[in-house]
């Protein structure tokens, strides 16, 4: 999160400077076009710095979750949360049933990830017909578990060497992989929190297996985690809606 914060303060300061290099602003001690550039540069810099930045490590130190055994190593995550008046197997319903078109922002976010060209149903061009769990099942994604009514975990292989053809199973993510896989897996935990109330939390976990794949996709986390951030809570937010609805 550090880096993606990093990478778009310099896109600001580097849209910034090129506003100053059209029109200078005495007034913001930008008088002249050159300063403007150098404003620009500086933001292009730092966006670089960013993108850039070493990637930690991390590790569960006590598994107590699904998504523990599967990604138990990681470089980039992702965690939400959010309260549910319902009980944890009305929930678990939800989570399984939500579509596409009840996550706010959703296909606009999508739309752009995949530079608005249409393609084959998937993860990144969801319709309206079925839910986003069996979409994505059904197009690059598996199934890693299913506990009802308490987590559900499904994951993918987000990089691989050149020419990988293995086909992915739950397996991939238990046993040493050659250099240059990035896997990916994502969860929904359901807790109950009270009477007719759950707490519900999503997190997203990507461990790359060499410095190669740890820093290529260090460029894509960054640049795309604040629309990913803002996809995982809006998915819960509709999870609420059809759970208590």
């Amino acid at each position: 999160m550090f880096g993606s914060a990093v990478v778009y303060i310099g896109l600001v300061v580097a849209a910034a400077g090129l506003a100053t290099v059209i029109r200078p602003l005495r007034r913001l001690g930008v008088a002249t076009r050159r300063r403007g550039l150098g404003i620009a540069a500086t933001g292009v810099g730092l966006a670089c710095i960013g993108l850039f930045l070493p990637s930690t490590e991390s590790r569960v130190t006590r598994k107590t979750t699904r998504l523990d055994e599967y990604i138990p190593v990681w470089q980039f995550r992702e965690f939400h949360t959010i309260e549910v008046a319902a009980p944890p197997r009305a929930v678990f319903e939800a989570i399984k049933k939500v579509r596409a078109d009840e996550i706010v922002f959703f296909r606009a976010l999508t739309w752009i990830r995949r530079g608005g060209q249409e393609g084959s149903e998937g993860i990144l061009n969801a319709g309206s017909r079925r839910p986003l769990i069996d979409v994505a099942t059904s197009s690059g994604f598996v199934r890693l578990a299913e506990d009802v009514p308490q987590e559900l975990v499904i994951g993918t292989v987000v990089a691989a060497p050149r020419g990988y053809r293995g086909k992915l199973t739950p397996q991939v993510f238990q046993k040493p992989l050659p250099p240059g896989f990035a896997i990916a897996a994502m969860n929904f935990l359901v807790t109950p929190i009270g009477s007719n109330r759950s707490l519900v939390s999503t997190e997203t976990r990507v461990f790359a297996n060499s410095p190669a794949a740890r820093r290529r996709f260090a460029v894509y986390w960054r640049l795309i985690y604040p629309g990913s951030a803002l996809i995982r809570r809006m998915w819960l937010r509709a999870v609420q809606q059809r759970a208590t609805g």
